[in-house]
């Protein structure tokens, strides 16, 4: 597991397009492209506190993880989202989404933060069993999109 840097924007696209389409954005629903460079942007920004990781086996990057801090209105310290985590389907069941869950508890520890949180969808129950075995089920999350 190490930090994204900005030398891994080849390697990091192609990561993100398959986690974007694992989650039906791809074709006609993808991503606008400028959300994709913001979003790179963000990481490669020493002042935001958006960051990104990835998972290297043999040299070769097989996930990313991206996750963020925020305040909070029930903790001193912020939390800690992690936003976003994909696998290659080589990489999946040996242990990477682990490794770079686990990478995002020590970046948050560091940081000072006493929390971190994470969503997935209902059916994603593969992941959940992971999930299940790293914290606590907790809140139900509603959305409601404004456009």
């Amino acid at each position: 597991m190490r930090p994204l840097n900005a030398s891994d924007r080849a390697v990091w696209e192609p990561l993100w397009d398959g986690y974007n389409e694992f989650y039906g954005r791809s074709g006609p629903t993808a991503l606008d492209p400028a959300i994709t460079e913001q979003t790179w942007a963000r990481m490669m920004d020493a002042s935001e506190r958006v960051h990104g990781m990835v998972a290297e086996i043999d040299g070769r990057v097989v996930g990313l993880v991206h996750y963020l801090f925020h305040r909070a209105t029930t903790l001193l310290a912020d939390n800690c989202l992690l936003h976003d985590l994909y696998t290659t389907p080589g990489a999946r069941g040996h242990g990477v989404g682990r490794a770079l869950i686990e990478a995002v508890f020590e970046a948050a520890a560091a940081e000072g933060s006493t929390r971190v949180y994470w969503t997935t969808q209902e059916t994603n129950l593969t992941a959940q069993k992971l999930y299940d075995t790293l914290a606590s089920r907790g809140f139900i999350v509603y959305r409601h999109e404004l456009v």
